[in-house]
């Protein structure tokens, strides 16, 4: 009503249609004016086809770079020290030198050396796996027997790495406690403490709901693996060289069993929730 003009109506200045003629369906908006889509910037980039994309672009994943730093690095720095050991580098003058400060044999340092011991450490481990074993059967889980078999797998190729690298290098021990001999580097007490622990510790933390006693099992480790490595240096067994090249050897270890420990609890978290959301 109001208008009286004959004919189909006419574009006013200032307005916009809300589909464009000819277009099938609803047809395609348009703007009235200039001003620029609501978008970052303006205008969002084209993708590969030359279709929109996502504006801003998706930041690049972090996992990628904590695995570099994770296995790469640890191994760089192996690499590094079993060098220096083979070639009698410089670096075997600071590490010498501060044998003789830290070597002060005493009854709780050999304690804590002992704490690396196949005797103490590998019966840890074996209980924790059975442990994660059991419950994962009784969860009804599909692999249940996956996580303890790779923790068993990590702990048998600490021996399997360690004693030819012992053979290879033929690096003799601390003369001051030590009776002369060859084969410390690396230091196997080291690397069994920290595969047996670490392992322990990661079949235990999916069963561990509380963040309070994660860390808790997590100091716990830190502390044995820091105390066995203290004990075996401070009671003279090795060298803190042999011990430091058993936490990088063991860092790639402990990483690649926590690949697959979370690749499989990935798993069982898909499949319990499958099953959840499945016919009943």
């Amino acid at each position: 009503m109001g208008d009286a003009r004959p004919g189909p109506p006419q574009l006013r200045p200032g307005r916009a249609l809300a589909h464009t003629t000819g277009a099938s369906g609803s047809g395609s908006p348009h703007r009235s004016d200039g001003r620029p889509p609501q978008t970052p910037r303006g205008a969002r980039r084209s993708g590969p086809d030359g279709r929109p994309g996502t504006s801003p672009p998706v930041p690049g994943r972090p996992t990628s770079f904590r695995l570099t730093l994770l296995l790469g690095l640890p191994a760089v720095l192996f690499a590094l020290m079993t060098w220096q050991v083979l070639a009698d580098g410089p670096l075997l003058g600071p590490d010498r030198r501060l044998s003789r400060v830290l070597i002060q044999p005493d009854r709780f340092s050999e304690l804590l050396a002992d704490l690396g011991n196949v005797q103490v450490a590998v019966p840890v481990l074996a209980l924790v796996a059975a442990f994660a074993a059991w419950r994962g059967r009784a969860a009804g889980q599909d692999r249940w027997w996956l996580p303890p078999l790779a923790a068993g797998l990590a702990m048998v190729l600490v021996p399997a790495l360690v004693v030819p690298l012992k053979e290879w290098t033929d690096r003799p021990g601390p003369p001051v406690v030590v009776p002369p001999g060859t084969g410390y580097f690396p230091s196997g007490h080291t690397a069994t403490a920290c595969v047996a622990y670490g392992g322990a510790l990661l079949l235990l933390l999916p069963s561990v709901a509380s963040p309070v006693a994660r860390r808790v099992l997590q100091l716990a480790c830190v502390v044995l693996v820091f105390g066995v490595s203290y004990g075996l240096v401070r009671r003279g067994y090795h060298w803190p060289l042999d011990v430091v090249a058993s936490w990088c050897l063991c860092s790639v270890l402990l990483t690649l069993l926590w690949l697959v420990l979370s690749r499989s609890n990935r798993r069982t978290s898909a499949g319990t929730a499958s099953s959840r959301t499945g016919p009943s």
